[in-house]
C-alpha cells in the first residue's frame, strides 16, 4: 500500500520515537472509525507549526459530535486540504474558533470559507476570534479586510458579511484578551456543546485557550500560550480535563521564545496543575521534535499520565 507523504512522516517517526512512548497514527480508514463511532472527538486536522517542514499543515482542529463536525478550532495553512480529507464541510458547523490572528492559525481561514460557499447552507455562521491590539486587527476589522465587498482582498466574497449572493453571514464575536487576564467568554452552541474562551499570554499577541465540554467530556485547547498566563490555569483549577492539547513549539534550554510559547517543563507543569487524563503535543516543530526524548524527560518531571505526539488527522476520544 503506498502512504501519502504526511502518511510517511509519521509512520517514520512513530517508528523512531516508539520506545520513548506510545504515538498515534492512524491510517484514514481507521481514524474515520474512531471519529465517526464515538459520542464526542477531537481530530488533530494541522499539527505542525509557521514552517513549512515534514508534512504537516499548520494549526487546526475539527470537533465531532456523533461523527458529526460541529466545531472548528484554528485554520492554519495547509488545512484547508486536511478539512477536505476529515470530509468535514462548512454546513454543518456551529461555529469557528480563531484562537489568534498568526497566519499559522488562520491562513486557511479564506479558503474553507470559499468551499463554504459552494454549499447550501443559510443559518449564519458565529466565527469567535480576539479583539485587536497593537499590530493586530480584531476579528471583525480582520474579515472586513478579507472580504469587504469595496476593498477586501476577497470582495468577491463579501456576501458573508451581510449574508447577501447566496452566503450564511458571518456572526462575528470578539474576545478580549488583555495580555491574558480579561474575563473569559462562554457560549453554549446548538450541538450541546459548551464553548469557553480563556484569554492567554501569547507576548504582545491577542490569544486566547478554549476549553469545550460535551455532556461531561471536557477536551482543552490551550493555543499558543507562554508560562505566563497564570489566569488560564486559575480559570481551569476546577475543571479536569480529559484531554489536553498543549503546543509543542520549542524545546528546553536557554535562548527559547519563552514569552511566547510554555517550555516543555512548563508544559508539564500545566498538565499537572489541570490534572488532565491525556496530554497531546501539537503545533510540533522541527527545534522540538529533533530533541523530543528531552522534552519528554523534562515533562515527565512534574505529569505522570499519557503522553501523544499528534499527527495530522489523528482523531482522540475524551
Amino acid at each position: 500500500m503506498q502512504l501519502s507523504k504526511h502518511k510517511k512522516h509519521g509512520l517514520v517517526f512513530q517508528l523512531a520515537t516508539a520506545a520513548a512512548l506510545s504515538l498515534v497514527g492512524l491510517s484514514q480508514s481507521a481514524w474515520a472509525a474512531t471519529c465517526s463511532a464515538t459520542p464526542v472527538a477531537i481530530q488533530v486536522l494541522g499539527s505542525g507549526g509557521p514552517i513549512a517542514e515534514g508534512g504537516r499543515a499548520s494549526t487546526s482542529y475539527l470537533l465531532r459530535v456523533d461523527g458529526v463536525p460541529r466545531l472548528l478550532i484554528d485554520s492554519g495553512s495547509g488545512s484547508f486540504l486536511r478539512f477536505g480529507e476529515a470530509g468535514a464541510s462548512l454546513s454543518t458547523l456551529d461555529a469557528i474558533v480563531i484562537t489568534h490572528l498568526h497566519a499559522d492559525h488562520v491562513g486557511d481561514l479564506v479558503g474553507i470559507l470559499k468551499s463554504g460557499s459552494f454549499e447550501d447552507r443559510v443559518t449564519p455562521l458565529p466565527i469567535f476570534g480576539p479583539a485587536g491590539g497593537g499590530r493586530f486587527p480584531g476579528l471583525k476589522d480582520h474579515l472586513e479586510q478579507l472580504l469587504s465587498p469595496k476593498s477586501g482582498a476577497y470582495g468577491y466574497l463579501g456576501g458573508y458579511l451581510d449574508g447577501t449572493e447566496g452566503k450564511p453571514r458571518i456572526d462575528a464575536t470578539e474576545v478580549v484578551t488583555d495580555d491574558g487576564n480579561a474575563a473569559s467568554l462562554v457560549k453554549s452552541l446548538p450541538s450541546g456543546i459548551r464553548l469557553t474562551l480563556i484569554p492567554v499570554n501569547h507576548g504582545v499577541v491577542p490569544a486566547f485557550g478554549v476549553l469545550i465540554e460535551v455532556g461531561q467530556k471536557a477536551i482543552v485547547i490551550g493555543g499558543d500560550q507562554s508560562a505566563f498566563s497564570e489566569a488560564f490555569e486559575q480559570k481551569l483549577a476546577n475543571r479536569r480535563p480529559d484531554i489536553l492539547i498543549a503546543h509543542h513549539v520549542i524545546p528546553e534550554g536557554e535562548g527559547q521564545p519563552i514569552g511566547l510559547h510554555r517550555s516543555p517543563t512548563a508544559i508539564g507543569l500545566l498538565a499537572q496543575k489541570l490534572d488532565t487524563g491525556r496530554l497531546v503535543l501539537s503545533h510540533n516543530m522541527q527545534r522540538s521534535l529533533s530533541r523530543l526524548e528531552e522534552g519528554l524527560a523534562a515533562i515527565r518531571k512534574n505529569y505522570g499520565g499519557e503522553i501523544v505526539v499528534a499527527n495530522d488527522l489523528d482523531c482522540y476520544v475524551p
